[in-house]
């Protein structure tokens, strides 16, 4: 019988992971200043753009990355 991860691919578990991890890391969430100083919204949109895109990358390694078995390790 197959598995129901089999048939999903990489691609999609990452994007899976990429969005529990970035809700409980607030990675991509807007921030507000308390002082409603700081960087400008371009700028904050443009490196959390950049911050989900590093994170997806990672996510896909983490997917990807080959597992050991018990049975290898002997």
């Amino acid at each position: 019988m197959e598995s129901i991860n089999a048939a999903r691919s990489p691609e999609d578990i990452a994007l899976d992971l990429l969005k529990f991890v970035a809700s409980h890391a607030n990675v991509g969430s807007k921030a507000v200043s308390a002082t409603g100083f700081g960087v400008t919204a371009t700028a904050k949109a443009e490196e959390q753009v950049t911050q989900l895109l590093e994170l997806y990358g990672r996510c896909r390694q983490a997917v990807e990355a080959p597992v050991e078995t018990r049975t290898e390790k002997k």
